[in-house]
């Protein structure tokens, strides 16, 4: 009676996992990102291109999926400060490890929809003023949606990446709300 428990369990879990999807692969792209800004005398100011390289999987259905990713990422962007007529700009840069969990629906066999969080860890940080520089946080948690495209075994994504936690309190004792934002997009090969 096990034996024939077992076998019939052993053709259910094989049936499972034929009728899902997995893929993996490497992924590279670009993105448009920016410091938001909310502090007395500080504003966003302009974006800068960045890029990153990694690796994903996809598991899942025919409609519904999820794919974690494990990505290196440069951004940054520029921070202005005003006092009376005089504007100073920063320029900050972020060399990161980014780990995405994007939750998608297929709604053909090529266009998809799909939003998860994002943890992403500070690696390296570079900012213009050294009087000034911000004491930028290890960790933030963020948050990914957008579109993709499945074209034969390439996948192509564009997201929208929005901060949930600050990337540092303060610019130079100042008290600042500084999130990081960008689009991305992105190119998978899946490899099978």
């Amino acid at each position: 009676m096990k034996k024939v428990l077992f076998v019939i369990l052993a053709f259910l879990a094989i049936g499972a996992v034929q009728a899902q999807d997995f893929s993996i692969g490497p992924k590279v792209g670009i993105s448009q990102g920016n410091i938001s800004v909310d502090g007395d005398g500080y504003e966003s100011g302009s974006d800068k291109l960045g890029y990153h390289v990694g690796a994903f999987v996809r598991m899942g259905g025919n409609s519904l999926y999820v794919q974690p990713e494990v990505l290196y990422t440069n951004t940054g962007g520029e921070i202005k400060q005003t006092q009376g007529p005089e504007q100073r700009t920063f320029e900050a840069s972020f060399d990161r490890l980014d780990v995405p969990v994007m939750v998608g629906f297929k709604l053909a066999d090529f266009f998809r929809i799909q939003g998860g969080p994002i943890a992403s860890f500070l690696l390296n940080s570079e900012f213009s003023a050294e009087d000034e520089s911000p004491d930028f946080n290890n960790s933030t948690i963020g948050y990914q949606a957008g579109i993709g495209l499945d074209i034969s075994n390439m996948i192509i994504d564009l997201k929208y990446e929005g901060a949930l936690s600050k990337q540092a309190e303060s610019i130079g004792g100042i008290p600042t709300d500084q999130r990081q934002n960008q689009l991305i997009l992105s190119l998978g090969l899946r490899l099978f």
